[in-house]
Order: C-alpha cells, then sequence, then structure tokens
C-alpha cells in the first residue's frame, strides 16, 4: 500500500503541482485541497488523466467548520470533501475545496464528471447550503420545502425554527413556532452506601 500511495503523491505532484493548496498523508490516505477556482479542473483531470484515473466517486459531502477541534477555526468556513476511487489502479484520494464565500458558499458541480455526485450535491446544498454552480436539479433533497435553514450548520438551532403538526380543524399540515421549551438533563446518580458489597 505504501508504494501506491507514493506514486500516486509523485504523480499528484508533477501532474498538479500549481494547483495543490495542500497534500497530507496521514493514516494510509492521502487528501488534496485545491481552492475552490481551480476545483472543477482538478476534478476533471483527476477524472480523464490516464495517470490518476478516479472514474468512480464514492462520496461527496459538506463540512461546516465554524469550530473545530473545539477551537475557532482560521479560514473559510465551508467546504466540499469528495472520495475517489481509481478502479484502474486501485487507490483512493480524498480532495477537498472550500468555498471563497461565507456568506453565500459556492463551488462548482461535478456531477457532468461523475453522475453520482447529483444527489450528493443536492443533500450538501439542503443541509449545509453549499451552492453548486452548475448543477442542473439543484433543491432540497431531504427536507421539506417549506423548511427554513440548513440544519447541518453548526449555528442552527437543534429544535429548529419551526415546527409542524396536522391540524384536524384546518384538515390539513400546518407550521407553528417551535413549542418545545429548552432544559437541561442533569443525570440523577444513586449512590448507596453498601453498593457492591464494599464497607
Amino acid at each position: 500500500m505504501t508504494q501506491k500511495l507514493d506514486t500516486l503523491e509523485a504523480a499528484l505532484h508533477a501532474g498538479l503541482a500549481d494547483r495543490i493548496k495542500s497534500l497530507v498523508r496521514a493514516r494510509g490516505e492521502l487528501t488534496l485541497v485545491v481552492a475552490a477556482a481551480d476545483y472543477e479542473a482538478v476534478a476533471r483531470r483527476l477524472h480523464e488523466d490516464k495517470a490518476f484515473a478516479f472514474e468512480q466517486l464514492i462520496d461527496l459531502c459538506g463540512v461546516d467548520y465554524a469550530s473545530y477541534r473545539d477551537r475557532p477555526w482560521e479560514g473559510p468556513r465551508y467546504a466540499v470533501v469528495l472520495h475517489l476511487l481509481s478502479l484502474e489502479h486501485n487507490w483512493r484520494l480524498r480532495l477537498r475545496t472550500f468555498a471563497a464565500d461565507d456568506e453565500l458558499p459556492c463551488v462548482a458541480s461535478v456531477t457532468p464528471i461523475w453522475n453520482a455526485a447529483n444527489w450528493f450535491e443536492r443533500e450538501a446544498f439542503d443541509l449545509y447550503g453549499i451552492v453548486f454552480e452548475g448543477h442542473v436539479d439543484l433543491r432540497r433533497i431531504l427536507t421539506d420545502y417549506g423548511f427554513i435553514g440548513h440544519p447541518m450548520r453548526k449555528d442552527f438551532p437543534v429544535s429548529g425554527h419551526v415546527e409542524m403538526r396536522y391540524d384536524p380543524d384546518q384538515r390539513r399540515v400546518v407550521y407553528q413556532p417551535v413549542t418545545i421549551e429548552p432544559r437541561e438533563n442533569v443525570p440523577r446518580i444513586v449512590r448507596e452506601d453498601d453498593y457492591g458489597g464494599l464497607h
């Protein structure tokens, strides 16, 4: 496995040297980080160039780095992460790019390169609000059409903004402000003097 990673790492440095922001090798995996402006071109090169031959997209997800490892994050907040597989070379790669604007996170769509990205990009749009330029059908996929906000963002309230219920008088589903009262659960600990037979 180490030799394959060496070969892939050398090929990435040779073929994408001017576009690599970082290339990290950890736990037997390579993570390539590129700028959002280079993201689509790099993805296409990774797919089409026989030196890489990443013909399969395994996963694509959004990430909110508002805080990371219990510390404030320095840099762009939203990222898109792809996991790629080359069947020809039998190697994997993680590709990451950060959206340049935190107010309107936007990156290019890779659906024209890998069809499998279609629903993954819709999910990242729905849950994180990341816009994928060039996506032909970018709409919510998991939440309701009337849903407000993006529930996987770290600043989204756990209880949400609204709740829905069926109203028998109106004979339809209605939205209303959340009625759940915030509370803190404190575990009750019972300690018996003779617990476990220890005196």
